[in-house]
């Protein structure tokens, strides 16, 4: 298998490895294959014509190319994957698939999937019966209109993670159970949440949608409407909370708590508890912290139900290989084989239901997935790319107590819908 190693800026270089390795190059001259069964696929493959490339980011390459390594062997059919930026991914494959060009198969969010709807870039995957053996939230995270538009791999959410040396015992329920809880540590912070100047809206959502204010309305089927969600009375309640809690209230919202200082400060013991994701697990546990995690206690009377993020894997709407392509996502990426090859090299939560169970003994992983079951996933309307400019800032400005939290939060819904608009 030959594996491409691809710089941060080499834009024209990608586009040029994919138009000599077959990934897209001058128009969808095969039909698409979209819903083609198992049998059709691994028998088109068989011939060992054609070649697939694969855009993948360092952290799952491993398991890509183990997956890669298998299809190769069986089918005949060259693989080239090549390494990328994650953050570099989704605007070169925007940028290049419209032309003819780019990858096959891409790594992505899940919450890339309107823009690449709206931009034609991407086809819809059918996993047939293997539906069935991913969760419902990642497979919901990539679905839009009733197709699934893409291969999940991992789901991740911001939990509550807790130092078992100083909090033995899962909190409450309530936000104010655990920060009764915290005061009784006797540690500096009864808990910790990085806000910093800019606000961070994306970990505060959890505490936000307890009030009964999801960022947009969602429709019957869980899908989200254009029409925001935050700007009636719970989107009212959560600000006045904010403002209570903030710098001239309780003082347990403060946004001189950076990211750097949160993390700094819990892994120096100095907090029972921070909100934060599974990508920092690692460091807090290399800082000699044992954790355990729960999900985020509710500040208001509804669920805290955080942001879900689901990773997974795009095919390319002008890929001239998508029968390949199929073949390759869906007999050999969409095993439990290769999901835990992903996993190992990508330690994230995985999508794939046996995967989990298999790691039903690691308390941080099965805590996390806790947490994103209350969860639901992060708006991938393209309207959403409208909310952030405004919103962080806005929660930051009320918690500083520089603006009124009504005026303030008024003032940003008609903003955001400005934007929309």
């Amino acid at each position: 298998m030959r594996k491409l190693i691809v710089g941060v800026a080499a834009l024209s270089a990608t586009a040029l490895l994919a138009a000599c390795g077959g990934g897209g190059g001058g128009g969808n001259e095969a039909e698409p294959t979209t819903g083609s069964s198992a049998e059709e696929t691994t028998s088109a493959a068989a011939g060992g014509a054609g070649e697939i490339v694969i855009w993948v980011d360092a952290n799952r390459e491993p398991g890509v190319i183990a997956a890669s390594e298998k299809f190769e062997e069986e089918t005949g059919v060259a693989v080239t994957v090549v390494q990328k930026e994650f953050g570099d991914i989704r605007s070169d494959f925007l940028a290049l698939v419209p032309t003819g060009e780019g990858p096959d198969i891409a790594v992505g969010a899940h919450d890339w999937l309107g823009s690449f709807i709206v931009n034609g870039v991407i086809s819809s995957v059918d996993l047939a019966d293997k539906t069935s053996e991913f969760s419902d939230v990642s497979l919901e995270a990539f679905t839009w209109e009733g197709q699934l538009y893409g291969l999940p791999t991992a789901v991740e959410s911001v939990g509550l993670i807790r130092n078992t040396e100083l909090a033995p015992d899962p909190v409450g329920g309530t936000f104010e159970e655990m920060v009764a809880s915290g005061e009784a540590t006797g540690a500096q912070y009864p808990f910790l949440i990085k806000t910093g100047p800019e606000g961070d809206a994306y970990t505060y959502y959890a505490f936000q949608t307890s009030f009964g204010a999801p960022v947009f309305q969602q429709n019957d089927d869980g899908s989200y409407a254009s029409e925001l969600g935050m700007g009636e009375e719970g989107g009212q309640a959560f600000a006045t909370w904010l403002a209570e809690n903030g710098q001239t209230g309780t003082g347990l919202l403060n946004t001189d708590i950076t990211l750097d200082i949160a993390e700094a400060e819990f892994m120096a013991g100095n907090s029972p508890y921070i909100i934060d994701g599974p990508w920092n697990v690692a460091k807090y546990e290399d800082a000699g912290l044992t954790i355990a995690v729960d999900p985020i206690p509710a500040a208001g009377p509804e669920t805290a139900a955080p942001f879900v993020g689901v990773q997974g894997f795009y095919l390319s709407a002008q890929s001239q290989n998508q029968l390949l392509a199929t073949d390759f996502l869906v007999n050999y990426m969409a095993t439990q084989e290769a999901q835990t090859a992903i996993y190992t090299s990508d330690p994230r939560p995985p999508a794939m239901n046996a995967v989990a169970d298999s790691l039903a003994d690691d308390p941080v992983l099965t805590g996390f997935l806790a947490a994103a079951e209350n969860g639901a996933p992060m708006p991938s309307i393209p309207e959403m790319n409208s909310v952030w400019d405004f919103w962080g800032v806005t929660q930051a400005s009320i918690i500083s107590g520089a603006a009124e939290a009504g005026p303030a939060w008024d003032k940003m819904i008609a903003d955001i819908n400005g934007a929309i608009g």
